[in-house]
C-alpha cells in the first residue's frame, strides 16, 4: 500500500482549516440573524406595549450567548448605531480587535440610510449592553464586566419606561452576577435596595422580584440569616413574578427557615421551589433544593423516597446524602460519623453541613427507638454499647429525653440501671392519621390554586370575535 506524499498531507490539512473555518462564518451569520430576529421582537413589544415578545427575546438570551463572538458584537454594535452615537465607541472599548479571517465577509447592516439616523430605542440599547456584558462575563474578564454593567445601571436609572422592566431585571441579575464573580458582593447591596424602593414605586414587578432574591441571595452569601429574615418579613413578593423567581424566593425561604430550626416550613417551601421550577431544565437547581431538601426531611424524622436518589439527574450529586439517610435510618453513629468525615468537605461546599450536624441527635433519636421496639427491657449499660456512647450515665440522660419528647413510651429504674418499655399503643386511635390527611389535603388544595393561577385565558377581544361570528348565524 503506497504511502501519502506530504502534499497530500497538507492538501487534506487546508481542507479540513477551510471547512472549519467556513462553518464558523455559517454559525456566525445564523448568530447575527438570530439578535436580528430578537431585535425585532423588541421593537414589537415596544410599539404594542406586549411583554410577551420581550419575554421571547429574552427567552432567545441564552442561545445567543453561546455563539458570542468579538465579531458578532462588533458587527451587531456597528450595525445598529450610528458612528456619531457616542456610547458605541464606549462598548467597543470592551471588546478586543477580530483576525481579518474571522465572520461573514459581508457587513452586517440591519438599519441602513435614514434609519440609521434615528434615535435608538434604549430597549435597543439596554439589549446590546447586556450582549457585551455576558460576552465579558463568559471569557473570564469579571473587572471589565463589572465596569461594562456598572455603565449599564447608570444607563437604566435615566429612564422610566415600562417595556424596560423585564430587561432592567435581567441587567440587574447580571450586574449582581459581575460583582459575585470579582468577591465584591457587599459593596452592590445599598445599591440594589435603592433600587428595590424605585422597583415597587412603579409597580415593576419583575424587577421587584428580581432584586428582592438579588438581596437575599447576598444576605445568605454572607451567612447574614437574620437580616434576610427581616427583609422577607417586611416585603411582598409579586404575586404576577414569572415561576423561575417564585422557585429562587421559595428555595431562599427554605434555607432561612431550616437555620431557624422551623423545619416543618422549610420543608414545605423547598417543596414549592421544586414544583416552581422547569422540569426539563435548571438541573442545578434542582439538584441544589434536593439536597437541602433531603437534609431537611432527615432533620422532620423522616426518610426521603429512595426513588429520589435513582434520578439520573440525580444520582451522582445526591450520593453522599444517600449514605447519610442510610446511617440516619439504621440509627448507626459510627456509620454517620464515618460519612460526615469522607464527605464534610463537601457538605460545607454546599451549606448544608451546620444542618447535617443537628442530625446526630437524630440519629440516637432512631436507634433509642428501635432499641424501645426491640427490648421490653434493657440495661442502660447495653443501652450505650449499641449507641456508642461514652458511659451508662449518658445512655440514661439520652433515653430520659427520648421519653419527655415523646419519641418512645418506656419508663427508667435509676437504681437497678435498666429501661422499662411500655406496650405500644395503636397509631390509629391518635391524631396521627388525621395530621397526616390533613397535610396532604393541604397541598393536593396548594397544587390547584397554583395550577388555576397559572393559567392563561384569552383577551378581552376574544369574546367580541366570538359574538360577531354568532351574528350571521342566527340570521
Amino acid at each position: 500500500m503506497a504511502k501519502e506524499s506530504p502534499k497530500d498531507v497538507e492538501m487534506k490539512e487546508a481542507d479540513s482549516a477551510a471547512t472549519t473555518e467556513q462553518g464558523k462564518k455559517e454559525t456566525d451569520l445564523i448568530t447575527l440573524e438570530d439578535i436580528k430576529d430578537q431585535v425585532k421582537h423588541i421593537e414589537k413589544a415596544v410599539a404594542t406595549k406586549e411583554p410577551r415578545f420581550m419575554l421571547r427575546a429574552l427567552r432567545s438570551l441564552l442561545p445567543i450567548r453561546r455563539r458570542l463572538n468579538a465579531t458578532i458584537i462588533r458587527k451587531v454594535i456597528g450595525g445598529y448605531f450610528s458612528p456619531t452615537y457616542a456610547p458605541k465607541d464606549v462598548l467597543l472599548s470592551f471588546i478586543e480587535e477580530p483576525m481579518e479571517t474571522d465572520g461573514p465577509g459581508t457587513p452586517f447592516r440591519p438599519r441602513s440610510g435614514k434609519a440609521l439616523a434615528l434615535p435608538v430605542l434604549p430597549e435597543l440599547e439596554v439589549y446590546i449592553h447586556l450582549l457585551v456584558v455576558l460576552y465579558l462575563l463568559d471569557l473570564g474578564r469579571n473587572k471589565e464586566a463589572v465596569k461594562c454593567s456598572d455603565l449599564l445601571m447608570d444607563k437604566l436609572q435615566t429612564h422610566n419606561r415600562r417595556s424596560l422592566d423585564q430587561l432592567s431585571a435581567k441587567a440587574y441579575f447580571y450586574h449582581s452576577r459581575a460583582y459575585e464573580m470579582v468577591g465584591k458582593l457587599d459593596k452592590i447591596r445599598s445599591f440594589l435596595h435603592a433600587r428595590l424602593r424605585t422597583a415597587t414605586l412603579r409597580h415593576n414587578d419583575e424587577g421587584t422580584a428580581q432584586l428582592l432574591n438579588l438581596l437575599l441571595r447576598n444576605y445568605l452569601h454572607y451567612n447574614l440569616y437574620d437580616q434576610a429574615d427581616k427583609l422577607v418579613a417586611k416585603s411582598t413578593f409579586p404575586e404576577l413574578a414569572s415561576n423561575n423567581e417564585w422557585a429562587r424566593f421559595l428555595y431562599y425561604i427554605g434555607r432561612i427557615k431550616a437555620i431557624q430550626l422551623e423545619y416543618s416550613e422549610a420543608h414545605k417551601h423547598l417543596v414549592q421551589a421544586l414544583r416552581k421550577a422547569p422540569q426539563h431544565t435548571a438541573v442545578g437547581f434542582k439538584q441544589t433544593v434536593n439536597k437541602l431538601a433531603v437534609t431537611v426531611e432527615l432533620l422532620l424524622g423522616d426518610i426521603p423516597d429512595r426513588l429520589l436518589f435513582r434520578q439520573p439527574q440525580l444520582r451522582k450529586t445526591l450520593y453522599p446524602y444517600f449514605q447519610l439517610t442510610q446511617a440516619v435510618r439504621a440509627g448507626n453513629l459510627a456509620r454517620f460519623n464515618e460519612v460526615l468525615e469522607n464527605f464534610g468537605s463537601k457538605f460545607q461546599s454546599e451549606d448544608t453541613y451546620t444542618l447535617i450536624i443537628r442530625l446526630r441527635h437524630n440519629v440516637i433519636k432512631t436507634g433509642v427507638r428501635m432499641i424501645n421496639l426491640s427490648y421490653s427491657r434493657i440495661s442502660l449499660a447495653n443501652v450505650a454499647q449499641k449507641l456508642q456512647l461514652d458511659s451508662p450515665e449518658d445512655a440514661e440522660f439520652i433515653v430520659a429525653k427520648a421519653i419527655r419528647d415523646g419519641v418512645i413510651e418506656a419508663t427508667i429504674d435509676h437504681e437497678k440501671g435498666y429501661v422499662q418499655s411500655k406496650e405500644n399503643i395503636d397509631i390509629y386511635s391518635t391524631r396521627e392519621p388525621m395530621n397526616a390527611f390533613h397535610q396532604r389535603i393541604t397541598f393536593c388544595l396548594d397544587v390547584h390554586n397554583s395550577s388555576v393561577k397559572a393559567m392563561r385565558f384569552p383577551p378581552k377581544s376574544y369574546n367580541k370575535d366570538l359574538e360577531s361570528a354568532e351574528i350571521p348565524s342566527d340570521k
